[in-house]
């Protein structure tokens, strides 16, 4: 099974909430820091918004959240149509490494204030899109551990033939028998008591 290029898309906005959440502080003048806490006996003196680009900041914001929210339940909707034995497994840090770049460019200058830095984001963001897309590895989002979501190396079987396989499953995988579904380059599983 492949995921879809909407599903897709959604679960890669979702990991990079963290990213929307750095550049919406960097965009944050220092000068607001220090303004007084808003007295609600005179509320048209308060100022509510902190943002220098409150659309471009507000708008990366929900689109991250919700596509976190997406990620989530794309999961949920799963469905599981074979069923395999887990003989042993080991769990696995999440591959990070095709996060941590648009982080570090996040210090290096970008911000919302310069639309053509902006621009080459974008695109860079684009292709990172296409690249971990057409490679499988777009599940491997680093987000879905705030969902309790782990990654495992596993022994298998499915219909008498063993494998090796990276499975994705909500907590840990123990051996036992499972609920799977193929997923590019991974198996999604679920555990039986589940059904």
């Amino acid at each position: 099974m492949q995921f879809r290029l909407f599903s897709a898309l959604i679960i890669f906005l979702g990991s990079y909430l963290p990213l929307a959440l750095i550049l919406a502080v960097q965009d944050i003048p220092i000068s607001w820091w220090s303004q007084p806490f808003c007295n609600p006996s005179d509320v048209n003196e308060c100022l509510f918004n902190p943002f220098k680009n409150p659309i471009l900041s507000g708008a990366f914001l929900l689109i991250t959240f919700f596509a976190v929210l997406g990620s989530n339940l794309a999961l949920h909707k799963v469905e599981y149509p074979f069923t395999a034995k887990v003989a042993k497994s080991k769990s696995i840090p999440n591959d990070i490494i095709n996060y941590v770049f648009p982080y570090v460019v996040s210090f290096m200058g970008i911000s919302y204030s310069e639309p053509e830095k902006l621009i080459g984001f974008a695109v860079f963001l684009l292709w990172m899109f296409a690249i971990t897309y057409k490679s499988g590895q777009i599940i491997m989002n680093p987000l879905l551990l705030m969902f309790g979501w782990k990654l495992h190396e596993a022994s298998i079987e499915i219909d008498g033939h063993k494998r090796e396989v990276r499975v994705l499953t909500k907590g840990n995988l123990q051996p036992g028998t499972y609920s799977v579904q193929k997923i590019q380059d991974f198996y999604v599983a679920r555990s039986r008591d589940d059904n």
